[in-house]
């Protein structure tokens, strides 16, 4: 008896290990994600860039990233997901080296498209390796305390890039990713054990036609807020929607199909990932706009509007592991409604903020959004991975990689274009607002506040169509991997 106790300490001890491993490697994408649109500005000034230039430097990072996650959950099932996301952690690690050391913005452009590969195959695998080695009733309190890493990065990145770029330069940014690269891709390197799907051959047409329409598209969407809609835009849009006409039809006459569209038959699967889709929406509408209101209408200073803004990510570190596991004991339905509901009603408070709001009348809403978010991303990342049979495990992460950017495009889009629509032109282009002015760029901020609340509302009916306790899904032949 003592023998068997102490073996299943020894192997809970191995998956938290894993976990500890793949939260330090993923830490540092969302850390990088967010930590450049600060120091944007200087390396723009370093460069004698112009702003238009300067923006493809985090613009080409997440096209990439976004684009590639379908082939890398397919590639982790066919390699297995430590190899695929050892060689992304090994990308990312050599290509922060090269960005810090980059002599012009066009080469400091080209390395970060290449960390964006990187960064791709090591989001793309995180969540195939974290239900490969969990068994289904711990599987929502892992996926949770994974969910502090995204958070920590997104909260830490742009007080970080600040206080980096201040000791010493914006390269401080990238090179700093070294030593903690090096300290995770060795530790993952042992203690990470070899997960593999179902092994096969990659489906080059398929793949190729899901990049060029997913980047396609994600330009699309990323330049119509911008410009609207001409000739460039028009071309992006036309060919995102033939080559996902061709991906589609690649997929339903291959033998061994990069995505096996019979996932979506799952209704869990499908439901779940587009609620995780429209939940990463109604979010970036908040992240995206509020920080204009913060700095045009109440005129708060950057740093401030920095403080201010972490209220979210903090609210989510500080409750998605406890849902998560409480997801595990009572399903994960009823927390996915209510996460999403609550992210609604935080949007429909944020849409009747007065001119002159208070910063905690300000940080509340942040905070019960964040509350929201925290209770309803684990148990709805549990249900769709615990709805996956083994073998598809890897694409099933892509799928839900996919959904999450794509849905962070989609909000930063549509609250642009229900800003511009709404509001007067001369109020756009001013960096501090005052009387009808600040009242009419108010007005547009309610219409994108309450368009995302509506995202959140179809969000948790979605969430409340799938199959109540997922964890009775789980199948007899697709046991924890370390047991």
């Amino acid at each position: 008896m003592s023998s068997r106790l102490e073996e299943s300490v020894s192997i809970t001890g191995q998956r938290y290990r894993v976990l500890a491993a793949v939260m330090l490697g993923g830490i540092m994408g969302p850390i990088d994600a967010s930590i450049v649109n600060v120091i944007l500005p200087t390396i723009a000034s370093f460069f004698g860039a112009p702003i238009a230039t300067a923006q493809w430097v985090p613009l080409i990072y997440l096209l990439i990233i976004s684009s590639l996650l379908l082939f890398y959950g397919r590639l982790g099932d066919i390699l297995g997901y430590k190899r695929v996301y050892l060689l992304g952690l090994a990308c990312f690690v050599v290509t922060s080296g090269l960005c810090g050391l980059a002599p012009t913005i066009y080469w400091l452009i080209a390395f970060r498209a290449i960390q964006g590969i990187g960064a791709g195959m090591m989001m793309s695998v995180q969540f195939a390796i974290l239900t490969a080695v969990f068994q289904p009733h711990e599987r929502g309190r892992a996926l949770g305390i994974n969910a502090i890493s995204i958070s920590a990065g997104l909260a830490l990145g742009p007080t970080l890039g600040g206080l980096l770029a201040s000791l010493w330069s914006w390269r401080l940014v990238f090179l700093i990713n070294i030593p903690i690269g090096i300290a995770a891709l060795l530790w993952s390197l042992k203690v990470i054990p070899d997960l593999q799907g179902k092994p096969g051959r990659v489906d080059a047409a398929g793949a190729v036609s899901a990049f060029i329409s997913l980047f396609s598209f994600l330009f699309f969407i990323n330049q119509v807020q911008k410009t609207g809609m001409g000739l460039v835009t028009g071309m992006a849009i036309t060919l995102a929607v033939s080559a996902g006409i061709c991906f589609f039809y690649i997929e339903t006459q291959s033998p061994q199909p990069m995505v096996n569209l019979s996932l979506f038959k799952n209704s869990t699967f499908s439901l779940g990932t587009a609620s995780s889709l429209l939940n990463f929406a109604s979010q970036y509408i908040l992240v995206f706009l509020t920080p204009f209101y913060l700095q045009r209408v109440i005129q708060y200073s950057p740093d401030k509007i920095g403080l201010l803004m972490t209220c979210f990510p903090l609210a989510v570190m500080a409750v998605a592991p406890f849902s998560g596991a409480l997801s595990d004991r009572l399903g994960t339905r009823g927390l996915a409604v209510a996460g999403a509901a609550l992210c609604a009603a935080a949007l429909v408070a944020m849409a009747f903020l007065p001119v002159a709001a208070p910063a905690l009348a300000v940080g509340w809403r942040l905070a019960f959004f964040g509350l929201g978010t925290g209770i309803f991303q684990s148990p709805n990342h549990s249900a769709v991975m615990g709805s996956v049979p083994r073998p598809h495990l890897g694409i099933a992460s892509g799928i839900l990689g996919t959904a999450r950017n794509t849905g962070m495009a989609l909000g930063i889009a549509a609250a642009g274009l229900i800003l511009y629509s709404l509001v007067p032109s001369t109020a756009m282009v001013q960096d501090y607002l005052s009387g009808q002015e600040a009242i009419s760029f108010l007005g547009g901020l309610k219409y994108a506040y309450l368009f995302g609340a509506g995202l959140s509302v179809l969000a948790a009916l979605f969430s409340f169509r799938q199959t109540k306790h997922t964890r009775k899904q789980a199948k007899p032949d697709s046991p924890n991997i370390l047991v």
